[in-house]
């Protein structure tokens, strides 16, 4: 499959021709992965599709709904895909997010128009990880991300150059170097671009023409390449950055913007820490230990009341620090604390393996957040009944 050889006809979205470069993909099908099995198993963090591969395949071989142009899976299997559930042959699938179904269904079903999806929330609700698995579940490929930075280049939306042979040859096909989002337009796949409101606005606006026209041009080709059915956009964006490189009106049009909200109580909160923190500590190899339920459940308590100002019966009044205190730093904060017991101690996760982990969370300002710190352990931490070896640990750390 090459380009046109007429610069000045477009690439027909409906032929089979391919509008890149011929060089491989970087992720190729699982089985064609360079090194031994033994190796690919130590990956340290595996992608979503190859994490959940079993399940997504259970989800594939049962789903019998129709499915969009080029998606793995139907809308209904990715919404279960995400939102877990128990398939006619009795394969379980594991949630991915634990939040309002609504929340999923929109974010799918807008994938399946032609709007490209925002993801917009505070630090650490999870739209980072919701929309590796979108893409895994809708495309089989997550991988086809743009990291947004305050460097990001032009380039890293549209196309970028192999110099050595722009040099010798000049603009040409063997020259072009695709980005995610070209080579998901190529391919009808899923491109992400996180943390889009990092991105300095006039690189933003790179996008406006592929969301509204479908269309990338190459001028230095005088080509173009049009999206094939299949494909879509999904952007994140944390809410706190608003006024950083704010969105234009005109880039904003061209997307659904789905919220993702912190969760509504506790045992929500609790509940998606020690899901994630089981997981991450089968990833890392941590020793099994007892339920630490009870320390997760003290450690989301006082990230919630910290963050919204105000302890879980009502009837205090605290100051809330300079950070986020998101559900993504208290799973942090377990995580280290089960490392900490698993290596240091005797397996079993107490108040002196999370009071450090909760300090450097919620001590962000050295001198503000210390002294926020300190009121909440006495006025609250203090006075409650059952959580005097909490104290008196986090007291010990805080000194």
């Amino acid at each position: 499959m090459s380009l046109p050889v007429d610069p000045t006809t477009s690439i027909d979205p409906t032929t089979s021709v391919d509008p890149l470069p011929a060089e491989p993909r970087q992720k190729q099908p699982r089985e064609e992965q360079p090194g031994s099995e033994e190796q690919r198993g130590d990956v340290l963090r595996p992608h979503a599709e190859d994490a959940f591969a079993g399940e997504l395949a259970a989800l594939a071989a049962q789903d019998d709904r129709p499915r969009p142009a080029r998606w793995r899976l139907s809308p209904w299997a990715v919404a279960t895909y995400l939102l877990g559930g128990t398939l006619p042959d009795g394969t379980v699938i594991s949630p991915k997010y634990v939040g309002p179904r609504r929340i999923v269904e929109v974010a799918v079903s807008t994938l399946a128009t032609d709007r490209a999806l925002l993801l917009l929330g505070v630090p650490g609700t999870a739209k980072t990880w919701v929309s590796e698995h979108l893409a895994a579940a809708v495309s089989g490929d997550s991988t086809l991300l743009v990291q947004g930075t305050a460097g990001t280049p032009e380039e890293a939306i549209r196309y970028g150059w192999n110099y050595a042979r722009l040099l010798a040859h000049g603009p040409s096909r063997d020259a072009l170097v695709p980005s995610p989002v070209m080579r998901a337009m190529a391919e009808g796949m899923t491109a992400r671009v996180e943390e889009l409101t990092r991105i300095p606005a006039d690189v933003q606006d790179t996008l406006i023409t592929v969301l509204s026209e479908k269309t990338l041009p190459i001028p230095e080709l005088g080509q173009e390449v049009q999206a094939v059915r299949g494909f879509n956009l999904i952007a994140t964006a944390n809410d706190r950055d608003r006024g950083v490189n704010e969105l234009s009106s005109a880039l904003r049009r061209r997307f659904n913007t789905v919220v993702l909200p912190l969760p509504a109580s506790v045992e929500a909160e609790v509940d998606i820490v020690a899901r994630r923190v089981e997981q991450m500590g089968r990833s890392l190899e941590l020793p099994a230990g007892p339920d630490g339920l009870d320390e997760i459940r003290r450690v989301v308590t006082v990230f919630r009341e910290l963050r919204d100002g105000i302890t879980s019966d009502g009837r205090t009044k605290v100051k809330s620090p300079s950070g986020t205190l998101s559900t993504a730093e208290a799973i942090s904060v377990v995580t280290n604390g089960l490392s900490l017991a698993a290596h240091f101690g005797d397996g079993v996760l107490r108040p002196g393996d999370v009071a450090a982990g909760i300090l450097g969370a919620v001590v962000r300002d050295p001198a503000a957040d210390r002294v926020v710190w300190q009121e909440y352990l006495e006025a609250v931490v203090r006075e409650r009944d059952g959580w005097t070896d909490f104290y008196r640990a986090c007291r010990e750390v805080s000194a």
